[in-house]
């Protein structure tokens, strides 16, 4: 097959033109798939590193998000009795009772959209350990004073530190700017938990978190909270609790992506045949010469489903190297859990080039094998004659 391959490489390169244009609509049909499995994967990863392995929340029974969850202060109180929690120097409990809101704030465009406000304590950021204060100071207890994620900074109006938010009949004072990496918490404002309880009316909790001291005591703990009779709670590891938040969207953008680049890869397909059938008619003489040559049938026909595989392979290949640039930006979508604004990095995986790849493979098979067919049959009579 060797002398095959160096004669498909020179007629790749003798119609440069066709086969640019064949490349370039594989390469089109690569990059929305992968763009699509790039954007899924970044949404779940997003909000699976939000959590830790070693953390657990409690959530009232049932509900699927914290802005749908409600726990009594006396039922918070019983949870933070077990013994499992893991306490910090002093003593005292690494855990945290938050509450989480929605507001409405304009993005840099102009156009409104929700934001999670969280209600946290002084125990918050030893809790969540992937988040880190990057400008000022986290909001005093007891005070009016906010602290903005990153990616909120960067997407909506109104957050540098020193400015001035009003909600809740209230105003906010902006006084720093922490970093939660790609994760969710980079897409929250955070407040004192009694400040914004007070100024929302809310005499209940939306969850309580804390940290365990061994990470595999945590079917103790689960068991001990949904078993007592005293409480409405379920508890789950902080990880999965955000992963099954995920799941939903991106199994819709991979369904929504795989539809759309089925259909584009239809006219990718017929665009590639047609340009094989093309070839097949530009080179018959030259097919039968390969006849005369020795070359048998499956030879001719393994020869041109190589090419076309080659082309769209090729494709494919640039339309991962143009998706990979997409990493370097940030996007950002509403979570249907929270009905709130989640930013995030489109993420490219060996999983996601490997099936991009296999989708290419695929392409250049389902063009080429009608047109190879139809050369491998050829007489060689006719074919010297049609020279």
């Amino acid at each position: 097959m060797t002398p095959l391959v160096i004669y498909n490489l020179r007629n790749i390169r003798t119609r440069r033109l066709t086969s640019l244009l064949t490349g370039l609509g594989m390469a089109f049909v690569v990059f929305v798939f992968s763009s699509v499995m790039m954007m899924a994967e970044g949404l779940e990863r997003a909000l699976v590193d939000t959590g830790s392995y070693d953390n657990v929340i409690v959530i009232r029974r049932a509900a699927q998000a914290e802005v749908q969850s409600t726990i009594p202060r006396n039922e918070a109180s019983i949870v933070e009795t077990l013994p499992w929690i893991e306490k910090d120097i002093d003593g005292r409990n690494l855990s945290e009772r938050e509450l989480v809101v929605l507001i409405s704030l304009l993005k840099k465009d102009g156009s409104p959209s929700n934001v999670v406000i969280r209600g946290t304590g002084e125990k918050s950021l030893s809790i969540r350990r992937q988040v880190r204060l990057k400008e000022g100071r986290m909001p005093r207890p007891g005070s009016t004073e906010i602290a903005a994620g990153t990616s909120i900074k960067k997407g909506f109006q109104g957050l540098e530190p020193g400015s001035r938010l009003r909600f809740a009949l209230r105003e906010w004072t902006v006084v720093g700017i922490f970093d939660a990496g790609n994760t969710a918490f980079s897409s929250e404002i955070w407040a004192d938990i009694d400040s914004l309880m007070q100024a929302f009316r809310r005499p209940v909790y939306s969850s309580l978190v804390f940290k365990l001291r061994d990470p595999e005591d945590f079917s103790f703990v689960k068991r001990a909270i949904e078993t007592d009779p005293r409480l409405s709670l379920e508890a789950k590891r902080e990880i999965d609790f955000y992963k099954e938040q995920s799941e939903v969207m991106a199994r819709f953008l991979r369904i929504l992506g795989s539809s759309f680049s089925i259909v584009f890869s239809l006219g990718a397909i017929i665009g590639a045949m047609i340009t094989m059938y093309a070839q097949v008619s530009n080179r018959i003489q030259e097919i039968g010469t390969l006849r005369v040559l020795g070359f048998q049938k499956r030879d001719i026909l393994m020869s041109f489903l190589l090419e076309s595989v080659m082309l769209s392979l090729a494709g494919g290949i640039a339309g991962l190297i143009f998706s990979s640039f997409l990493q370097f930006y940030t996007v950002s979508t509403l979570n249907w859990q929270t009905f709130s604004e989640l930013a995030f990095r489109f993420r490219l995986t060996p999983g996601i080039v490997l099936k991009s790849l296999v989708f290419s493979i695929i392409m250049g098979i389902a063009g080429g094998i009608l047109p190879a067919l139809r050369a491998s049959r050829l007489n060689i009579v006719n074919a010297l004659r049609t020279g």
